[in-house]
């Protein structure tokens, strides 16, 4: 795989966004209409106490991916009530089209007591093209399980074969490098299976991309694409420890493939979308998104600290199966 980086194309102080969201643009996902891209992300409003609630915002593209028509100037889905899984925010949101609506699958945040977050997986529904969400309940469609106790979240989902499959990050265990210190998690990404997008059947506990590096390695935000007969994902690979401040600890994007959807072979002929100094992406590459139109393959993605300054874009010029 070859691809192009075209730098840049969305920072979030450049535009007065709903909610009071004053940085951050996490995960941008697209979705492709006639004429132009809309892209959705996450971005973030600082309350009183000094802590983020995570908005879901989206910016629209012409389809040279260059000229920004504008934002949205409405409130896309407001945050959870009292007490929901997605109280203290959503990130991300993964839009997908289900005849002529719009489905969006989202990660709920709650905040917890003994460690800072649990998640779970959310559906809302547009009939309005985008412009707006209504959630089909205030709980999830996916979250914690038997086998799978925490940290549900990161779904992706699309329809293959008249079935949907939704890739998605489980939680494998909450650590302290040391006592003092507060925990970081760790996660793999796992699949599920649906008839109808609402109802899922997971495959329990079953870590489908293997580690690189090792058992402490979290992997997130899993995008999938068809390229011929055959599947590709790209997805956030990082250490569970000093990711956050530490140079090559941090997110990097690869990928792997599969013929049948449930087995997967993770390669190192990932995009390689290795940061220059001193640019937005020099020490980190995150949350990718791959999406097509037109014969051409896109890739979405966010920088340092996690999408703070907005993200980016990467064309694929080259392939060979």
């Amino acid at each position: 795989m070859r691809w192009r980086k075209h730098g840049k194309i969305f920072n979030p102080v450049d535009h007065n966004l709903t909610n009071g969201c004053i940085s951050y643009a996490q995960s941008p996902q697209a979705v492709v209409f006639s004429d132009y891209v809309r892209v959705y992300f996450s971005s973030r409003a600082l309350e009183d106490n000094g802590k983020f609630l995570s908005h879901v915002c989206f910016v629209d593209f012409e389809k040279d991916m260059r000229t920004i028509r504008g934002v949205n100037t409405d409130t896309i889905l407001p945050l959870g009530e009292l007490g929901a899984f997605d109280e203290h925010g959503i990130f991300p949101i993964s839009p997908v089209r289900v005849g002529k609506r719009i489905y969006a699958y989202t990660t709920g945040w709650s905040r917890r007591v003994s460690v800072s977050v649990d998640t779970g997986i959310g559906l809302a529904i547009s009939d309005d093209q985008g412009l707006t969400f209504q959630r089909q309940g205030s709980g999830p469609v996916l979250s914690a399980s038997l086998l799978e106790p925490f940290l549900v979240c990161d779904a992706y989902v699309r329809e293959f074969n008249c079935q949907f499959h939704m890739w998605y990050v489980f939680g494998t265990a909450w650590r302290r490098k040391k006592p003092d210190l507060p925990p970081d998690r760790t996660y793999k990404i796992g699949h599920a299976v649906s008839e109808n997008g609402v109802i899922w059947h997971r495959e329990e506990c079953r870590q489908i991309i293997p580690d690189r590096l090792g058992e402490k390695e979290s992997q997130a935000l899993p995008s999938v694409i068809q390229i011929g007969k055959r599947y590709h994902m790209f997805f956030g690979f990082r250490e569970s420890f000093d990711f956050r401040f530490v140079k090559g600890r941090g997110y990097q994007i690869d990928h792997a493939w599969s013929d049948d959807l449930v087995n997967w072979t993770r390669d190192s002929y990932g995009p390689k979308l290795s940061g220059t100094d001193g640019e937005w992406d020099s020490d980190m590459q995150c949350y990718p998104h791959v999406f097509g139109y037109d014969g051409r393959v896109w890739l979405l993605y966010n920088g340092n600290n996690f999408g703070c300054d907005g993200f980016g874009l990467a064309e694929l010029t080259d392939f060979e199966t």
